[in-house]
């Protein structure tokens, strides 16, 4: 019973350990699929996009949807894009598993 639970307790811990990461958009190479982020820190770092990375989007009401590969390049790929577009990444192995981008501000009526 013990394990049981002790194998519970880290298996949460181990899922609350992925937490997605607020970059800015230094550069995206499309024909390498290659992404460069600055972090809040400052520091740059490079992530691949694979056939395996999810696209979420949140509107600007909180609301996530399923997002697809070609909007995303579109969205990175912007030259205007290059040290303003924000998101989240959550990365593995140097690879981008999921990213995330925010729609618009809530406004007011």
């Amino acid at each position: 019973m013990r394990k049981m639970l002790m194998a519970a307790v880290m298996a949460l811990f181990a899922a609350g350990v992925v937490v997605a990461d607020p970059v800015t958009l230094v550069k995206y190479d499309g024909t390498k699929k290659e992404v460069t982020v600055k972090d809040k820190d400052g520091k740059e770092a490079t992530y691949k996009l694979t056939d395996k990375t999810k696209y979420v989007t949140v509107d600007k009401d909180g609301n996530k949807k399923e997002g697809d590969a070609e909007r995303a390049t579109k969205i990175l790929g912007n030259d205007k894009a290059a040290g303003k577009a924000k998101f989240e990444i959550i990365t593995a192995d140097g690879a981008i598993t999921e990213i995330t981008f925010k729609g618009g501000k809530k406004t007011t009526n």
